[in-house]
């Protein structure tokens, strides 16, 4: 069996439900590998007998595992949710900048946006030659472990978000070992939802429009992320589609190199605390919203794109209003 990609899975829905994680190979076949109950777990055992994932993960294999049957997790998370990281890179596609220079057209003065003009100094400088540092692109933080989404789980807007819109993108998973290395582990697809309201009435308001919850496809795939990946990101409404669109990533449609978009997230010290687990987005250039599409409740996102087998599909609700948020003083 060669393995291309892990799940972690429960066996149920209970809370004591014993988990597990399964290998899966390019039919779609998976089979449980023995002895792990988390990618993290089996990433750190992987690391320590100096072998790669793939490799030891297929080294381990048990009996196979209907995958219909279980409760699809997250690819990665951690036990203490304070340290594993989300965070992303924006305007880094080919095409990234046309939605949103309109989103911030009319409130710039001169001909380009901060928008374009980031997306600019991509283009010319985001593929250094001779592994050299490129262009330091846009980045955000939307949050640590607790905003992950499982697989098939709602997304729930604040109740104070003027829109919860979806973000199709592939993202690198990464745990920092024990010298401070960050080892990506592998990538997965996702859905970095935001407010694209808040962000469009100032830009300078990116950053609480990403503190969102976001959701990863249940696959990590190992290896190489294919230089040329295309899926479909879609919107179904009472059962009936009503927006998709197909959505490009891989460095061939993208503006940086996943190396470069690395070393400006990772050459932050703080960033290399062993043990952690990094979650990091690598933009999109595809939006519903840039379509001129609402969202609305019951809304269920769906994203998927070969090689991973699994999609992730997320429904939309909106958390209850809880007032104005008081501090005490001591």
């Amino acid at each position: 069996m060669t393995v291309i990609s892990l799940v972690q899975f429960k066996d149920g829905d209970a809370p004591d439900s014993v988990r597990g994680v399964a290998a899966i190979d390019e039919s779609g076949a998976a089979k449980r590998v023995t002895g792990a109950s988390s990618t993290r777990q089996l990433a750190l055992d992987a690391i320590a007998a100096g072998q790669g994932l793939a490799a030891f993960a297929a080294g381990k294999l048990g009996d196979a595992v209907d995958l219909s049957t279980v409760t699809l997790l997250s690819p990665i998370d951690h036990e203490d949710a304070a340290h594993l990281l989300v965070a992303g890179t924006g305007l880094t596609h080919l095409g990234s900048a046309e939605g949103r220079d309109k989103m911030h057209k009319a409130a710039a003065s001169g001909d380009l946006t901060d928008s374009m003009r980031m997306f600019l100094m991509g283009v010319e400088g985001g593929k250094p030659a001779d592994d050299g540092i490129g262009a330091q692109p846009e980045w955000f933080y939307k949050g640590d472990g607790q905003i992950l989404v499982d697989p098939g789980q709602d997304f729930t807007m604040p109740a104070f978000a003027e829109d919860g819109g979806e973000e199709p993108e592939v993202a690198g998973i990464y745990l920092i070992d024990a010298d401070g290395t960050p080892v990506r582990l592998g990538f997965a697809i996702g859905n970095e939802f935001s407010d694209h309201i808040t962000e469009r009435g100032n830009y300078l308001w990116l950053a609480h429009s990403k503190l969102r919850q976001a959701s990863l496809g249940p696959e990590l795939l190992l290896g190489d992320l294919p230089q040329d990946l295309r899926g479909t990101s879609r919107i179904v409404r009472n059962g009936e589609t009503v927006w998709e669109k197909p959505f490009l990533s891989g460095e061939t449609n993208m503006s940086h190199t996943i190396a470069n978009l690395e070393h400006h997230h990772f050459k932050y010290g703080l960033f290399r605390r062993p043990g952690d687990i990094h979650v990091h987005f690598f933009g999109t250039a595809t939006l519903s919203f840039s379509d001129g599409f609402a969202t609305q409740e019951g809304d269920v996102f769906e994203v998927e794109a070969k090689p991973f087998t699994l999609p992730v599909r997320n429904g939309l609700k909106r958390a209850a209003d809880e007032g104005k948020t008081k501090v005490k003083a001591l």
